[in-house]
């Protein structure tokens, strides 16, 4: 999926003399399509094998390319979206303008503890956030906690907003109310629930989620 919403597809045509797998045949169709800017990726096998994980050379390529592309993963958990840098932390970057570049220390740096916790968005929240119109997030198996925050909004370029998360409510599914989707600018529970069953696909009524209420910090301005 585009940055624009576009959806581009790839296969990998088996062959002993090798080839590129399925994900880079769909960047690069992408690519030849105008699409500079990826949001996410996802491959299936054949014969029902479902959700598989990208290869070392498709992570490399990802993070060169696309470090702030969400990754659709299988793990014991279920599927799990992560940023394409993520999965090679300690990568080193090649970008076509530059080649190679020497290790930068940012890379040996958990942005995840070097400040106030992240909480990530979709970019098509941004200004509902950024206006005060959306101060609330519901969340699965994605925990926060009260204080200091920083949101993310994985845009190109990324837009971080300093915030404090002000309330943590845990309640299963079928308990969120029409209050929680009316602070997340919809009108029922109903439409909460379909909407996070499209952000976590193996969501049912009993999972238990975080229901987050934040404020954007006015005292220091976003980056």
């Amino acid at each position: 999926m585009a940055a624009d919403y576009r959806m581009f597809a790839g296969v990998n045509l088996y062959h002993f003399t090798g080839g590129p797998c399925a994900e880079l045949v769909a960047l690069g169709a992408a690519r030849a399509q105008g699409a500079r800017q990826m949001r996410c990726i996802v491959a299936v096998g054949n014969h029902g094998r479902g959700v598989i994980g990208p290869c070392g050379r498709d992570q490399q390529v990802f993070v060169d390319y696309y470090p702030t592309m969400r990754v659709i993963l299988p793990t014991p958990a279920g599927l799990r979206s992560v940023l394409a840098a993520d999965l090679m932390p300690l990568a080193q970057r090649w970008t076509p303008e530059a080649g190679m570049n020497g290790p930068d220390p940012s890379l040996y740096q958990d942005p995840e503890t070097a400040g106030p916790p992240i909480i990530r968005f979709n970019p098509r929240y941004l200004e509902v956030v950024r206006s005060g119109a959306k101060t609330r997030t519901t969340r699965f198996r994605d925990p926060a906690q009260l204080g200091p925050a920083r949101l993310v909004f994985a845009s190109d370029p990324e837009v971080v907003l300093p915030a404090e998360v002000t309330g943590i409510r845990q309640c299963r599914v079928s308990d969120l109310t029409h209050a929680d989707a009316r602070a997340e600018g919809l009108t029922t529970a109903a439409q909460l629930r379909e909407v996070l069953k499209g952000h976590y696909p193996d969501l049912v009524g009993t999972d238990q989620v975080d229901v987050i209420t934040f404020r954007i910090d006015d005292r220091t301005g976003a980056p």
